[in-house]
């Protein structure tokens, strides 16, 4: 990917500390938590409180039956709450009966936001405590329908707006977030929403699920977190005409003014919270995600999840899978239906670990992977009509019009879907790829359910159960001639969270691909022996936060070997320390 990246930022390398830039920000503790120990006392406000009432109403500190006796004494709470005092075990099992008894996934999903909105750390202990169950209802596949309908739900604010009639005032705008110790930002300008297309200002739902992850899978603090979204407009005729539409009813703007809006938003940033603070792009139009990655890695901390994150995740997919398939990476050939961000992203990352791994140049290994766009595959001959980031996949065969034709002239060992439309991997491509090899591996990676390439279903019918599934979205166990069969999901939220977390661990200012496949290993090397046998390439998700903590290390180890890491001395044990810095949503007790 970097090598990409350094061909549109003309030879400059991530590495090359850009002297237009210094170190600087750095985060502080303000409320002295991660300082102290679950039973410490801790205070929970940093001005004098007159009545127990704003207390019940700040989600940061409100834990609401849960208050002892001796707290409603000393935070003027008497008469305030019913006399029952309730642990947060009991509180936790109440409200995940209630969740359950809901029947439609959004009214799960705007359940668990009000919980947000009322008791941050509660909502963060269901979360993490029940993650497999809760993981597709605050993220893929609930997170689309919930984006949507975001005019219709939207109740308060859960992030920062900034749009083009903030220009020129973006630093303002950022002042007014009350946190001032910002660790991580995501951020989207709405263009395309997972598979759902442009929705505009109404994409902030992403980065709202985004940054809940980091703090439930990750640890990053709920107060170092920051959503953001750009709204310069929506190209979506339904959403200029609904009346409960929350943007900017205007055509979406490009070019210079988009521009424009663009770097002073990422100048202010590294104005107000310095140098560390993590920017995660997500959900950019093509055209814009790789514009951006390419011209901000070398100034700021950037990290493109649809391209950088969902590569990482499919790559240790895949060798985590050489168990179950066999041969080294090389050995394989790769067929890939879309090439946007999402494919070319993962394409360039197998064809770095194959290059690496073998020490053939990166031009050869690229060879061994081929994609297929709405036009056919691409080859040579398309070369000139074609988006730069494709050109490097332009090898040299035949024209072939479509994924059935090229599965023929390929005859690939893995075949990975990242193109957004779904029922697009027939049963006839199936069975063309089932015919080809023992064990084939099928990646069905679009996001939501709606989108994916093919079902867990359909693949191992159509496959007659030889195939290694993953896929995007979660799919329920399958049992097919009375064996079950355990889809992997390829979730971008086994690595992002971790990843991110090793970059605030070390103080990184830079983001390498060596990162990347640093995180890729650590994550191939989650899953046992047990997970082999059930035919996943995934480790389980109830895992998630060691998993996190191993992915962390990683990433934190190769800041250091690649000298972007700024907090020394280097811990001894990267492993144990990244596990120290995660947050606890556990109830803190209140002098």
């Amino acid at each position: 990917m970097e090598s990409t990246m350094k061909e549109m930022r003309g030879g400059e390398s991530v590495l090359d500390l850009s002297p237009r830039a210094t170190v600087g920000g750095g985060v502080e503790d303000v409320y002295g938590e991660d300082c102290a120990t679950e039973d410490q006392l801790v205070t929970p406000w940093t001005y004098s409180v007159a009545s127990g009432y704003s207390l019940l109403r700040d989600p940061h500190h409100n834990k609401g039956l849960a208050f002892t006796e001796t707290e409603r004494d000393s935070h003027y709470l008497r008469g305030l709450l019913p006399p029952a005092v309730a642990t947060q075990q009991l509180q936790e099992k109440k409200l995940m009966d209630n969740i359950r008894k809901y029947q439609v996934p959004l009214q799960k999903y705007m359940a668990m936001m009000e919980l947000q909105e009322r008791n941050e750390r509660l909502f963060y202990k269901l979360l993490i405590d029940n993650v497999e169950e809760l993981l597709p209802v605050v993220y893929t596949p609930t997170v689309g329908e919930a984006c949507q309908k975001y005019g219709s739900i939207f109740r308060r604010p859960q992030g920062l707006y900034i749009s083009l009639k903030e220009k020129g005032k973006v630093l303002d705008v950022l002042k007014n977030w009350p946190e001032r110790s910002i660790q991580v930002i995501v951020v989207t300008d709405g263009e395309r929403i997972l598979g759902l297309g442009d929705l505009g200002c109404q994409g902030m739902g992403i980065p709202v699920g985004k940054l809940s992850l980091y703090t439930a899978l990750g640890g990053v603090r709920p107060s170092a977190c920051l959503p953001v979204t750009i709204d310069v407009g929506t190209n979506n005729e339904e959403l200029l005409k609904d009346e409960f539409y929350i943007g900017l009813r205007q055509r979406r703007a490009t070019g210079q003014e988009y521009a424009d809006l663009l770097h002073e938003f990422m100048s202010a940033v590294k104005q107000n919270y310095g140098e560390k603070v993590l920017i995660q792009f997500e959900d950019f139009a093509n055209h814009n995600a790789f514009t951006l990655l390419a011209k901000y890695g070398t100034t700021h901390l950037v990290f493109n999840d649809d391209i950088q994150g969902t590569a990482s995740v499919v790559l240790a997919g895949v060798v985590a899978a050489l168990k179950l398939i066999g041969g080294t990476l090389a050995d394989h050939r790769f067929l890939f239906l879309g090439a946007g961000e999402a494919g070319t992203g993962i394409a360039e990352l197998i064809a770095l670990e194959m290059s690496k791994q073998t020490k053939i140049p990166l031009e050869e290994t690229r060879k061994k992977i081929w994609l297929v766009d709405s036009k056919g595959l691409i080859v040579s001959s398309r070369r000139d009509s074609l988006q730069h980031f494709k050109k490097p996949w332009a090898h040299d065969h035949e024209p072939v019009k479509d994924l059935l034709g090229a599965v023929k002239a390929i005859k690939p060992t893995v075949l990975i879907g990242s193109s957004g439309v779904g029922r697009t991997f027939t049963k006839e491509i199936i069975e063309t790829v089932a015919s080809l090899n023992e064990k084939p591996l099928i990646m069905a990676l679009s996001n939501p359910t709606s989108q994916s390439e093919c079902t867990a279903e359909e693949a191992y019918t159509w496959s007659q159960g030889h195939a290694i599934f993953a896929s995007g979205s979660p799919f329920d166990p399958f049992e097919y001639k009375g064996k079950v069969f355990v889809p992997g999901q390829a979730n971008n939220a086994y690595i992002f969270p971790g990843f991110g977390l090793g970059l605030v661990i070390s103080g990184a200012i830079r983001v390498h691909d060596d990162m990347l496949l640093a995180a890729s290993e650590a994550l191939a090397n989650q899953v046992s022996e047990e997970n082999y046998d059930k035919g996943l390439i995934y480790p389980p998700f109830t895992n998630i936060r060691n998993i996190s903590a191993n992915i962390a290390a990683n990433v934190a180890a190769k800041a250091y070997e690649l000298g972007v890491a700024t907090r020394l001395p280097r811990p001894a044990n990267l492993v144990k320390y990244a596990e120290s810095c995660m947050y606890s949503p556990v109830y803190r007790s209140y002098r």
